[in-house]
């Protein structure tokens, strides 16, 4: 049977098309396998604002009690500790991208055709533009990363959703380093920085009871964090000699929970570390006492350190517009989402994320 395709244009198109962008962009997404519904996600997706109107979604962190006990007969009454509650938003906004797909001349081929080339070339625009979104919010900066299109060199968030430098409890350098200005070539990504990663993040709230525990991941009874290196970082680690390379890749095929896609495209593991890398991470030029070092910022993860939300149920994420241009000669299709996407953070602390300073030359 003939397969029908709507003339350019014609309504119906965007119920078909735009369900498609949807599936194209999250299937190519670096970040979907870490973001999800519920609390035990690294970037937690809320969905308040895709029944209901407005265009920002408010969350809260109930802190935990402290307070002194009542022993034996003494009166409880009038010792009554009060709740208490920390409160973030994220605030949501449209973001579209056109193509023009050339006048009638070039498009002799089948309109079918044509849309499935801008279906293609708009998500994955999409994917590359969401990912690196959620590299600059997590890092809570720019950086350098010359390949990130449609991001100017000041950009500071999506949406009202300023970026969020890292407060000083949640940034750890590599090496002996203790802030930007004095880090040195040595200050490298390493075996030891990962397990002092995984140290420090169980011990938070111990060593100082205004932060909150950056809680791990769980995974088929397993808990986990992630860490997010750049390349540069991730040959550093892999030319550390006291890294074991092998034992790391086995420690996550053996993992429980190997299978659940926190694991998906991993390097392999160190103590409960799953570890990753991807090019985007973001990239400085200005460390070290002559602001001329490169570095790059890993990012050590936990559950809800980001939340995501969209302005439109998912079966109608992506809106799909066709139209023409030149008195009809040139045909023109935009597509895009009402999203946003932020750092969480609490009483001026951030909640679930740990940016890692490291020295990061090109190989």
């Amino acid at each position: 049977m003939a397969q029908t395709v709507l003339p350019w244009g014609h309504p119906s198109a965007v119920k078909h098309w735009s369900p498609q962008v949807l599936k194209e962009q999250l299937t190519k997404s670096y970040w979907q396998k870490f973001i999800g519904m519920d609390d035990n996600n690294v970037i937690q997706q809320k969905n308040e604002l895709e029944a209901d109107q407005g265009d920002r979604v408010s969350f809260d962190l109930a802190v935990l009690l402290r307070g002194n006990v009542s022993v034996g007969d003494e009166r409880v009454e009038g010792k009554e500790e009060a709740l208490r509650f920390y409160s973030d938003e994220i605030i949501v906004d449209q973001v579209r991208k056109g193509v023009s797909l050339g006048g009638k001349m070039s498009r002799k081929r089948v309109v079918l055709k044509i849309r499935r080339l801008g279906r293609d070339r708009l998500s994955q625009y999409f994917t590359h533009w969401v990912d690196n979104l959620i590299f600059m919010t997590m890092s809570g900066a720019r950086g350098i990363n010359p390949d990130f299109d449609g991001f100017a060199l000041d950009y500071t968030g999506h949406a009202g959703n300023t970026f969020r430098a890292p407060d000083s409890a949640h940034l750890i350098y590599g090496g002996s380093a203790t802030a930007k200005n004095n880090l040195t070539s040595g200050d490298i990504m390493t075996r030891t920085l990962v397990e002092r990663l995984s140290t420090y993040a169980s011990m938070m709230r111990a060593l100082d009871p205004e932060n909150a525990n950056l809680l791990p991941t769980t995974v088929s009874g397993g808990e986990h964090y992630v860490l997010v290196m750049s390349q540069l970082q991730k040959h550093s680690l892999r030319t550390d000699a006291n890294a074991g390379w092998f034992d790391i890749q086995k420690a996550a095929t053996t993992a429980q929970g190997a299978s659940n896609p926190i694991f998906r495209g991993g390097l392999g593991m160190i103590d409960d570390v799953i570890l990753h890398s991807h090019k985007s991470v973001i990239r400085f030029n200005d460390y070290g006492v002559g602001v001329n070092l490169p570095a790059a910022r890993a990012l050590f993860l936990g559950r809800q350190a980001g939340v995501m939300a969209y302005g439109t149920p998912s079966g109608q994420r992506f809106s799909w517009v066709e139209d023409t241009k030149d008195a009809g000669n040139e045909a023109v299709l935009y597509c895009g989402n009402i999203m946003g996407v932020q750092k969480a953070r609490f009483n001026g602390r951030d909640f679930g994320v740990v940016a890692v300073d490291t020295y990061a030359a090109t190989v």
